[in-house]
């Protein structure tokens, strides 16, 4: 049942990071999800030790661990695309 909520949850800050950074209509749900869980996992990891608070990755759904995994998400996301505009120059 973790899964299944850590996928919609994921999936839910990948969309809701798409639409912060305007990228909502290049990519689909699927990508949505995989930068939503990557980007809790990687913000799980680097930012939650600096600044405390829980871990979504860990079923801590409070604020704070919510807004590190979206905020890992956007992180995600303006990495993916500024290789996605170099290898189309």
């Amino acid at each position: 049942m973790g899964l299944i909520i850590l996928i919609i949850v994921g999936g839910i800050l990948g969309w809701l990071a798409s639409i912060v950074m305007r990228t909502d209509g290049q990519q689909g749900i699927f990508l949505n999800i995989i930068v939503g869980i990557v980007g809790a996992l990687l913000a799980g990891f680097l930012l939650n030790p600096l600044i405390g608070g829980g871990n979504i990755m860990a079923g801590d759904f409070s604020g704070s661990s919510l807004i590190v995994s979206f905020l890992g998400a956007i992180v995600l996301l303006a990495i993916v695309n500024l290789f996605r505009r170099g290898a189309t120059r």
